[in-house]
């Protein structure tokens, strides 16, 4: 994908973050936000576990 590495995981994935079953969507979902706040940025794509082998990709645009 030829993707910075300084733009991808710039916290931590889930398994950094720890994985707690049920609410990693949750944590990640919070952490991107507070990133996009902290560096001034609009647009961020984030994966979420929800469980049972499934999973989502979100793309959060801060308005």
């Amino acid at each position: 994908l030829d993707i910075p590495h300084d733009k991808m995981n710039v916290n931590g994935g889930a398994i950094a973050m720890g994985h707690p079953l049920g609410a990693t969507g949750a944590m990640i979902l919070g952490t991107v936000l507070d990133e996009l706040e902290r560096s001034d940025k609009e647009t961020a794509l984030i994966t979420l576990c929800v469980g049972a082998g499934m999973g989502t990709a979100t793309v959060i645009e801060r308005v």
